[in-house]
C-alpha cells in the first residue's frame, strides 16, 4: 500500500470536484505525530488562483475529499495545511493484507528497460577499495527495480583495453616461458608493479609494449590470446570479491571497453558527417557551447587524438549507441565517482544531438562520494597504498568473528563462522549504503561494528530479536491468523512505519539513493524495540487477542526487515 499515492490521488479528485485542474497536489509527511501522520499543503499555492483566503479554499477542500475509510480525522492548521490522522482500523487492515502478500503490498511498478552501470574494475589490477561503493549502491539499486518489476540489464563496464595493457602483456609473454599465467596473475598487483619497473627501466621493453599494443589494437591472433588468458584470469579475482560482497554481478554482465571497439571508428565517423566534431590541431572534438566558461569558450570534449588513439569520451559515445539502441533502455544508470560528473554531462549532450538516445530515454549520471580514513584523506593503507577490497572484506569477517566471540553466546563453531560473515560484510555494505551516497564518509571499524545505532549488527540483531519471540511462543510466522488491532500509540506508531515501505522502494528506484532504505529499515527496527517494550506480547496475563495481534504485527516487523535487507544486499540470521 502506498499511503502517499492514495493521499494524492484523493485529494486530486477533490480540487477537480472544485473545478481546479493541473495544480500541484502537494501531500508529504508530518514532522510531528500531533499534526497526524501526513499533511496536504496545496490550499496556499491555490490562494492567488481562486482570489481567496488560504483557510477558506482548505475548508472547501476538506468538505470535497474522500477520506472517512482512511483517515481518524482531518483538521485545518496556522494558514491552511490540512493535517491527517490515519485511522486504527484502516492501518490495521492494510497490515493484514501486507502479512498474507508475498511482496508485502508493494505493487509493480509499469516495466521498463533499465540499464545500471556499475563496478566497473580495471582488470589490470585487483579490486580495491575504490570500487566499493559503485558496486554495492549498483546492486542495491538494481535489486530494487527487480522487485519492482523492471527488466534490468547489469552492464560491468570493465576497463579491459588501453595503452597499458601492452606492457602487461610482453610481462606476461616473458613469464610464461618460466611458469603458467595462473601462477604468474596470483596477484595482479605484484604483476602489475613488475611491469610497470621493467617498462620504465629495462632497456627495449618500452618499445615491446608499444609493439603490443599495436598487435592487439590490430586483432594479432596470438597477442589476442595472451589478451584473453589476462582477461579471464583477471574476472576471476574480480568474481572472488563479488562473491564475498554477496553482490549479483556474473560473467555474462560484462560488457568491457573492448566490447565497442568495432564501433569506435563508426562514431568518430558519423559525428563528422552530422557537423559535431571537426578538426582541431589534428585532432577530432566536439565544442560545447551550452557549458562555455565565463569568458563564453565552449567545452571541449575530444573524441579521437591527433595521433588517431580513441579516448573514454569515444567509448561512453558507442556504449549510449548500444544501450539506446540495441538494449532498448528507458533509463541508463551510471554510477561512477562524483569527479566524473562533468564528463557524463558532456557524453549526454553529445550524444543527444548525435540522436544516439530518444528524448523520452533518460541517461542518469548517478555520482558519489569518496570513502576517507580517519585522516579525511581518501582511504588508504597505512603505508599510503591502495587497500584491496578482498583484504578488507575478510578483516572485517575477523573484527567481527572476535566481536562475537566476546558476547554470551552459545554458536557452535559452524554457526560462529556464518554469523562473522554475514555480520562483517553486512557491516560494511551498510556503513556504505546508509550514507547520502552523493557525501564523502569516514571508514571507522568501531562506528560499523556496533550493535548499537543505525548500524547493519543492529538490524540484524533486531530481527534475530523477533524470531526469538516466535522461538518462545513456539509459533509458526506462517500458521499466524494474522488479525490485528492497533490500540497503543506504540502500535500506531509501528504499523504506520510498516505502511510507508512501499514509499520508500519507490523513492530508491527513481533517486537510486539507497541510504534512504536504510534510515527507514533503522526506524521500523528502534519503532519495534519501543513496542516490544510497552505492548507485552509473551507476557503472563496478555489476552489471547492481543498476543495474537502483536505476533502478527512482529511477524510483519520481521518479514519487513527481511526483505528491505535484502534489497541491501544484506543477509539475516536466525540468531546470532
Amino acid at each position: 500500500m502506498n499511503i502517499h499515492a492514495l493521499l494524492v490521488s484523493r485529494f486530486t479528485e477533490a480540487l477537480e470536484k472544485l473545478g481546479v485542474e493541473d495544480a500541484p497536489v502537494p501531500v508529504t509527511r508530518s514532522a510531528r505525530p500531533e499534526f497526524g501522520e501526513y499533511q496536504f499543503n496545496g490550499a496556499m499555492a491555490l490562494a492567488k488562483k481562486m482570489k481567496q483566503k488560504p483557510r477558506d479554499i482548505a475548508e472547501q477542500i476538506l468538505d470535497a475529499v474522500t477520506l472517512t475509510d482512511v483517515a481518524e480525522k482531518l483538521e485545518i492548521a496556522g494558514p491552511g495545511f490540512i493535517n491527517i490522522h490515519l485511522k486504527d482500523a484502516w492501518l490495521a487492515n492494510q497490515c493484514e493484507l501486507a502479512l498474507h502478500d508475498p511482496r508485502l503490498g508493494i505493487a509493480k511498478a509499469p516495466e521498463q528497460n533499465v540499464v545500471v552501470d556499475y563496478s566497473s574494475p580495471n582488470l589490470a589490477k585487483e579490486m580495491h577499495v575504490g570500487h566499493l561503493r559503485t558496486t554495492i549502491i549498483g546492486d542495491s539499486v538494481v535489486k530494487v527495480l527487480e522487485f519492482l518489476g523492471h527488466n534490468v540489464i547489469r552492464q560491468n563496464h570493465m576497463g579491459d583495453w588501453g595503452t597499458q595493457f601492452g606492457m602487461l602483456l610482453a610481462h606476461l609473454s616473458d613469464k610464461l616461458q618460466e611458469e603458467v599465467a595462473e601462477t604468474a596473475l596470483s596477484d595482479l598487483e605484484d604483476f602489475y608493479r613488475e611491469a610497470k619497473v621493467r617498462f620504465d627501466e629495462e632497456e627495449g621493453f618500452a618499445d615491446r609494449a608499444r609493439e603490443y599494443v599495436v598487435k592487439l589494437q590490430g586483432g594479432d591472433k596470438q597477442c589476442l590470446a595472451l589478451w584473453e588468458r589476462f582477461i579471464d584470469i583477471s574476472i576471476a579475482h574480480s568474481e572472488e570479491v563479488y562473491e564475498k560482497l554477496n553482490v549479483s554481478l556474473t560473467r555474462k554482465d560484462i560488457m568491457g571497453e573492448s566490447a565497442y571497439n568495432a564501433d569506435l571508428a563508426n562514431v568518430v565517423a558519423d559525428l563528422k558527417e552530422k557537423g559535431i566534431a571537426v578538426e582541431d590541431q589534428g585532432a577530432q572534438v566536439v565544442f560545447i557551447p551550452e557549458l562555455a566558461d565565463k569568458e563564453g569558450n565552449p567545452a571541449v570534449y575530444i573524441v579521437q587524438k591527433s595521433g588517431g588513439g580513441y579516448l573514454y569520451a569515444t567509448t561512453d559515445l558507442a556504449a549510449m549507441r548500444y544501450r539506446s539502441g540495441k538494449l532498448n533502455a528507458d533509463r541508463t544508470l551510471i554510477l561512477t565517482d562524483a569527479r566524473q560528473a562533468l564528463h557524463f554531462k558532456q557524453t549526454e549532450i553529445v550524444g543527444r544531438k548525435a540522436g544516439y538516445m530518444k528524448p523520452e530515454q533518460t541517461y542518469e549520471h548517478c555520482p558519489f562520494g569518496m570513502m576517507l580514513g580517519s585522516d579525511g584523506k581518501p582511504f588508504k593503507t597505512r603505508s599510503g597504498g591502495t587497500v584491496k577490497l578482498a583484504e578488507l572484506l575478510d578483516e572485517a569477517v575477523e573484527r567481527a568473528r572476535n566481536l562475537i566471540t566476546q558476547r554470551d553466546t552459545d554458536l557452535s563453531e559452524e554457526e560462529l563462522e556464518e554469523v562473522a560473515r554475514k555480520v562483517g560484510i553486512g557491516a560494511v555494505k551498510y556503513a556504505d549504503l546508509s550514507k547520502n551516497r552523493t557525501t564523502d564518509y569516514m571508514f571507522s571499524w568501531d562506528s560499523m561494528l556496533s550493535f548499537e545505532g543505525n548500524t547493519a549488527p543492529y538490524l540484524q540483531y533486531a530481527y534475530t530479536r523477533v524470531k526469538s519471540i516466535f522461538r518462545k511462543a513456539g509459533v509458526s510466522l506462517a500458521t499466524l491468523p494474522g488479525e490485528i488491532t492497533l490500540s497503543e500509540k506504540q502500535e500506531h506508531h509501528l504499523a504506520v512505519l510498516l505502511m510507508q515501505f512501499e514509499e520508500v522502494v519507490g523513492v530508491v528506484s527513481r533517486d537510486a539513493t539507497p541510504h534512504v532504505l536504510c534510515t527507514y529499515l533503522y526506524d521500523v527496527a528502534s519503532a519495534f524495540m519501543s513496542f516490544y517494550e510497552a505492548c507485552p506480547i509473551l507476557k503472563e496475563g496478555t489476552e489471547q487477542k492481543t498476543r495474537e495481534s502483536r505476533l502478527a504485527l512482529s511477524a510483519l516487523v520481521s518479514r519487513t526487515l527481511e526483505q528491505g535487507l535484502s534489497l541491501l544486499g544484506i543477509e539475516t540470521l536466525e540468531k546470532m
